[in-house]
């Protein structure tokens, strides 16, 4: 997986660059290109930015039937949703801050999760739901949740973090109009503007977990922005520290390879994991679990987990900072890990996460 930087925009040969907004506007045009009965429906989609750019031009393109606005009732609309894709049409909803789908949690988890189930395979209810996770610009409690681990608590739904460009491209491909089921996929607002490296080739990205960087001396588990901060701290701790890190990019939250894992884990003999939400019941606890289950002797010394502070995220900026792990904590647990508490090794000064990417500016 390549990031591109700016300072750095050569690309290997066959491969194009394309920023993860503009994979996400490739994968929405081509499903509404390649799949008729698919649509697209969310506050915001036809509004000229288009959902940070994702589906920008798409109404003028397809026109108001299948690229259309909401109202806010998404308990309603995505009942609607529910019902066209039970008589075969394919609805791609969008929730432009995640928190949103939490009014059409009935639907979701009552009725689209389930209908595959109840009718003995005879019904589904295939459908495309976005949620997208954002922060850095002082949004709040209430615009600021990341809830894959209780979507994937559900028996019927997909859930998937794509981390990358070529993850979208890859696995929007098999979802719209071929996933027999409801999918959910959390995509993060900070990796929106970030550039990478895709290849033309056929999909590499598999809708579960991969190796995103291999190395020898410690694993990382990460989930979709988690997944970028960890290849800088790699790359950090390389020219530092001479340690090698293994990222797996957990990515299918719902289906991960957990003998992916478990085999890394097995190499390294360290583990740390990076979530995008709360530790406390959540993916990395999941992934302590698997491991245990699997082989109690893996792991030679107790894992470091990152994410959230356990409380609602704060509105001051200066507090929001706090409230994620930073590049500085990230590079910080693997040293701990790799080469003990008091490693000795300098840390980044970087003490927000945002300060590695373009600073976000508002919604729309």
């Amino acid at each position: 997986m390549n990031v591109v930087h700016a300072r750095d925009r050569t690309v290997e040969t066959g491969t194009r660059v394309l920023s993860y907004s503009g994979a996400l506007l490739e994968a929405m045009d081509a499903g509404l290109e390649g799949h008729p009965n698919a649509f697209i429906m969310g506050q915001g989609v036809d509004d000229f930015k288009g959902i940070f750019g994702s589906t920008t031009g798409l109404v003028d393109k397809y026109g108001a039937a299948r690229v259309f606005d909401t109202p806010l009732m998404e308990e309603g609309m995505t009942g609607i949703a529910i019902g066209a894709a039970l008589v075969g049409d394919y609805p791609i909803t969008t929730h432009i801050r995640a928190d949103f789908s939490f009014l059409a949690m009935n639907q979701i988890l009552n009725l689209a999760a389930k209908y595959r189930y109840m009718f003995g395979g005879t019904m589904s209810c295939p459908m495309l739901i976005r949620l997208v996770v954002g922060r850095s610009w002082g949004q709040g409690g209430q615009h600021s949740q990341s809830p894959q681990a209780t979507f994937a608590h559900y028996p019927g739904l997909t859930v998937i973090m794509p981390a990358t460009s070529q993850a979208i491209l890859d696995m929007y491909s098999q979802i719209i109009g071929r996933s027999p089921g409801p999918v959910i996929s959390i995509e993060h607002r900070l990796l929106y503007n970030l550039d990478f490296s895709v290849s033309g080739g056929p999909s590499s990205i598999p809708m579960s977990s991969y190796v995103a960087r291999e190395g020898r001396d410690v694993t990382v588990v990460a989930t979709s922005v988690m997944v970028v901060e960890a290849l800088r701290a790699a790359q950090y701790v390389k020219e530092k520290a001479g340690v090698e890190v293994e990222i797996i990019d957990l990515n299918s939250i719902s289906h991960p390879d957990w003998e992916l894992v478990a085999d890394s884990v097995r190499k390294t003999g360290k583990l740390v994991i990076a979530d995008t939400s709360w530790l406390e019941y959540g993916v990395a606890g999941e992934v302590c679990r698997q491991l245990m289950m699997r082989d109690p002797g893996l792991l030679r010394k107790p894992p470091t987990m990152l994410g959230m502070a356990p409380a609602p995220c704060p509105t001051a900026k200066s507090l929001e900072d706090l409230y994620y792990p930073s590049q500085h904590e990230t590079v910080e647990a693997i040293l701990a890990q790799t080469k003990g508490p008091g490693h000795g090794i300098s840390l980044p000064d970087e003490h927000s996460m945002t300060e590695g990417y373009k600073k976000f500016r508002g919604p729309f």
